[in-house]
């Protein structure tokens, strides 16, 4: 039996002035700082030893991890940080707020951008502001790998490689993990390891900064799952 944790980062600034983040690196909130430390309490819980940690390479999951880890009165060892659990990068969507977005775009073409399984939103251009922000977190990642937009299907290809490459193999031999990312990086590692179809990932919510356990067998299939917070508990589609 193996244990894998999925948190998504606390509230981050932008998560509360309601703006497409992406891959801007933003920070949390008050109220995100609070969701993390929640999140550290309920898997403090569990009384369970968590052997490897993986984020992403933005600040609000890699703070979120960082106050969990001190609530666990645990080292900072063991912590990978990988580029592939980024946010989807938004395009020309980042850093616009999604009510005026949807004034100016109309309900359908919004919701198209955000929930379609396979549709990138315009890309961004070079020269946007925001790519400053993008470049200067991420200039570790060879150039070509930076995307100027993504469709949730594109996250989905970077993210679910990286898991059967990285976690998978501590997952075979028994291991408890704790990923903390973003709503569309797990939203992708959801569908694969939920098996959850096309049509049905569009309707996944992943919530901030509520712990998702998971368990599995030793044939690496789902024997249950649950949010350690049942009040803000969502619902996982298991439908093909």
């Amino acid at each position: 039996m193996s244990n894998l944790i999925l948190v998504r980062h606390g509230q981050s600034v932008w998560n509360l002035e309601n703006r497409f983040t992406g891959w801007v690196d933003i920070d949390l909130s008050k109220n995100g700082i609070q969701e993390a430390r929640k999140s550290g309490e309920l898997i403090s819980s569990l009384n369970l030893n968590i052997d490897f940690y993986f984020t992403s390479c933005l600040k609000r999951s890699i703070n979120t991890l960082s106050i969990i880890i001190k609530i666990l009165k645990k080292d900072e060892t063991n912590i990978v940080k990988a580029w592939e659990l980024n946010e989807r990068h938004y395009g020309a969507l980042t850093g616009l707020n999604k009510d005026e977005v949807k004034k100016k775009l109309g309900e359908s073409e919004i919701k198209k951008f955000r929930r379609s399984w396979d549709i990138s939103p315009p890309p961004i251009k070079r020269d946007d502001i925001n790519n400053d922000l993008i470049f200067s977190v991420n200039n570790k990642i060879p150039l070509e790998k930076i995307p100027l937009s993504e469709s949730l299907k594109d996250t989905y290809n970077r993210v679910v490689p990286y898991f059967e490459k990285e976690i998978q193999k501590h997952l075979q031999k028994k291991k408890n993990i704790l990923v903390i990312a973003h709503g569309n990086s797990l939203r992708a590692l959801s569908k694969k390891i939920f098996n959850i179809s096309d049509e049905k990932i569009t309707q996944l919510e992943i919530p901030t900064g509520n712990p998702l356990l998971i368990k599995f067998d030793d044939n690496l299939e789902v024997v249950n799952y649950k949010y350690l917070d049942k009040k803000r508990e969502k619902a996982v589609f298991f439908t093909h």
